[in-house]
């Protein structure tokens, strides 16, 4: 059931938070023979050119790592978007792969395709249980129909394909745009800011409630291959670290790693989205798997990499 260090793997979306980390995680793990292609190289929205690339290359293992992704204000601002793309993204890489037989393949999902009221913990089988948050449920939809496809694939066809769904990622190469990223980056950079500027106060959008969970994004890589080596099921299966934190202490974690002493306070007419999202990680426990980086340590290597890169980060 080991991958061989000899496989050739291709990372769809390498140059993106979760693929970059994976592509670093298989490089230093002794996985030489990785293929990655920029959105440039290869759009995985043109479905000729996608059949094209996999023909060529036939890889042994395909991670798809590639999603049109944003945070709260970005996913309800162009819904049409993230549902058409992203489907166009996993149906044209699926459909390749299944024509050219690649056998192995991990598909990665998000924690928003539970339904917002669902019971915390989040279980695997809570999926389809209720109605999905409203400000994402398009990019929701498109990443449940992909582990449909995922499943449908290996009913059909007998691959060994599988479906991960990590919670909120954070870490180097994240997007840290101010409005339209996540919101942990998108807080450590107004944060920073208002550090840098002297500003007496930053504004955190929302009641600051909601409870959200952080997973550092080499975690998730390190999941990713262990989970290639080591689980092999049609059911998805969550990648987190079993707690969370409210926004607004989020917020003052952030703030004091930045070391920015002003006020925080809320913008109760943006939109909190769903009041808690956390994972029951116990399947993935129970194989032997566990994150092992705390959210404070994270956060503090998260802005030392965004210190060390700010004239080169993502901010769109």
């Amino acid at each position: 059931m080991n991958i061989s260090k000899e496989a050739k793997i291709y990372i769809a979306g390498h140059r993106g938070l979760a693929g970059g980390a994976i592509w670093r995680k298989l490089e230093s793990s002794g996985y030489q023979n990785l293929i990655g292609r920029t959105s440039k190289e290869l759009d995985l929205t043109d479905r000729d050119r996608t059949f094209q690339f996999i023909s060529e290359e036939l890889p042994d293992v395909i991670v798809d790592a590639a999603a049109r992704v944003g945070g709260i204000q970005a996913n309800n601002s162009f819904p049409a978007e993230f549902l058409s793309e992203n489907l166009q993204i996993q149906t044209n890489l699926m459909d390749a792969a299944n024509k050219y037989e690649v056998d192995k393949l991990l598909f990665l999902g998000s924690s928003c395709i539970y339904p917002k009221f669902a019971m915390q913990p989040i279980k695997e089988d809570s999926l389809l249980t209720g109605a999905l948050e409203p400000t994402n449920d398009a990019y929701a939809i498109a990443k449940i129909a992909g582990i449909m496809q995922v499943q449908a694939s290996r009913r059909q066809y007998g691959r060994h394909w599988i479906s991960a769904m990590p919670t909120n990622l954070y870490g180097p190469g994240d997007n840290f745009h101010p409005e339209h990223s996540h919101v942990l980056p998108a807080l450590m950079r107004r944060i920073h800011e208002a550090k840098i500027n002297n500003l007496p106060e930053v504004v955190i959008w929302g009641s600051g409630t909601p409870r959200r969970e952080f997973l550092y994004v080499d975690d998730l890589a390190d999941a990713c291959i262990f989970l290639l080596n080591h689980y092999d099921s049609p059911d998805t299966i969550n990648v987190g670290v079993g707690s969370d934190v409210s926004i607004s202490e989020l917020a003052k974690l952030i703030a004091d790693v930045v070391g920015y002493e002003g006020l925080l306070s809320q913008d109760l007419s943006k939109p909190d989205g769903t009041p808690q999202k956390l994972l029951d990680v116990s399947r993935i426990n129970s194989l032997g798997w566990e994150a092992r980086t705390s959210l404070d340590d994270g956060i503090d290597k998260t802005y030392r990499w965004f210190l060390e890169n700010e004239a080169n980060v993502r901010n769109k």
